[in-house]
């Protein structure tokens, strides 16, 4: 069989944390089944895995990195610029209807640029920030900063002149899709919406759901103080500071799905990178933890469950199978047993068509959770399933 996507489906147990808070301070939750559970957003999740560093880092994979940030032009591109000698207002000048034409101006993103001329250099170059974070490639910023420069060069005293004219050409789009992996690697894997027709979108080819507890939430407040050294030299006794946090425990079911066909599309074909993506991010799912307050809760878990898949047919997740909250005493096994359960029940009616692979420190284990074995054996099944795909 020759898949077409990959799934993994993991359950990871937490103490004592709070790792992924909402705007006032608060574990996220979901309600799911008629309970509410903890939550971990699938945006937090993904961030910790592009940012890992170490042996399975994505960051070490070619050269073609993103930058996420409203600061590309105003910091990124900017200091390349000036770099090469260029002065702050030329940069500004320069770089002001490149960004326009590449991202599209607001209405207040060309009041900003009036402002500028008329501001000091720092301003001039807050000018150049995005309203909203965008993503750029490596290769994309380095075109960027190189195409500023010769435009400059080409007309110095109007150099949105020399940009507009460049623009207007047929040409100009097709040199910046035809950027090899022009997004970058993380945008390759995890995707890039785009408003203008100048940049590729990608769709992500890993598609990542927000995980949860399989049981219903586990949370109560943390009073804490935080204790004056000094007070005591003048007679007094008591703290600083005193506050409330949220402190939550749990057994997390999470779940991604990998499109191979896309993920080797958005790697310009490359299937061996594809394949190295997978195996990576097969460690990094088990072993990396989200987590807010590092220092206060030390939120650093491994997966007890990796279950993985190769098929051809749609992925579908297997949370319905904590649709009815687990009963807390014993949650591991009976969440293991409910995986499944409801997998043997999907192959009764559906068929089964996925070859499967679980790494578990969780009994039971059974027919239906697929062939057992270590954590270094599925990651590379997987990465060989994804070279597989290339045929």
């Amino acid at each position: 069989m020759i898949p077409r996507f990959l799934q993994f489906h993991t359950l990871t147990g937490y103490v004592a944390t709070l790792l992924n808070r909402d705007d006032v301070g608060r574990a996220k939750r979901l309600p799911f089944g008629g309970t509410d559970r903890i939550r971990v957003s699938s945006q937090c999740l993904k961030r910790h895995w592009r940012e890992a560093t170490g042996t399975w880092s994505l960051q070490d994979l070619g050269s073609g990195k993103s930058v996420r940030s409203r600061r590309v032009f105003s910091d990124v591109i900017a200091d390349r610029l000036k770099a090469q000698g260029m002065e702050i207002d030329q940069i500004v000048n320069v770089l002001t209807p490149i960004r326009s034409a590449v991202l599209g101006e607001s209405i207040k993103a060309r009041a900003a640029r009036t402002a500028a001329k008329e501001g000091d250099g720092a301003s001039a170059l807050e000018s150049l920030r995005t309203d909203q974070v965008i993503v750029l490639g490596t290769p994309e910023i380095a075109f960027l900063a190189s195409l500023a420069q010769e435009l400059f060069r080409e007309n110095p005293a109007d150099p949105a002149k020399a940009v507009q004219a460049y623009f207007k050409q047929k040409a100009t789009r097709d040199n910046l899709k035809a950027l090899g992996m022009g997004a970058g690697l993380d945008a390759a894997i995890f995707g890039r919406m785009v408003t203008s027709d100048l940049l590729a979108r990608t769709d992500a080819a890993i598609h990542v759901a927000h995980s949860f507890t399989v049981h219903g939430e586990d949370a109560e407040p943390d009073y804490f103080s935080a204790l004056d050294d000094l007070l005591s030299a003048h007679g007094e006794l008591g703290s600083g500071h005193i506050n409330t946090s949220e402190l939550t425990s749990g057994l997390f079911y999470g779940y991604f799905a990998v499109d191979l066909q896309l993920l080797a599309g958005n790697l310009s074909g490359d299937w061996q990178l594809a394949a190295e993506v997978v195996h990576r991010l097969v460690h990094l799912v088990a072993t990396v933890s989200p987590g807010a307050k590092l220092g206060a809760t030390a939120p650093y878990a491994c997966a007890e469950v990796m279950l993985a898949e190769a098929g051809e047919r749609q992925p579908r997740t297997v949370a319905n199978a904590f649709m009815s909250a687990i009963p807390k005493r014993g949650v591991k096994q009976k969440a293991m047993a409910a995986m499944g359960d409801y997998l043997g029940r999907y192959d009764a009616m559906y068929g089964r068509h996925e070859e499967r692979r679980v790494a578990t420190m969780i009994e039971p284990v059974t027919g239906s959770h697929g062939e057992r074995v270590t954590l270094d054996q599925l990651a590379g099944w997987a990465s060989d399933k994804a070279r597989a795909a290339s045929s």
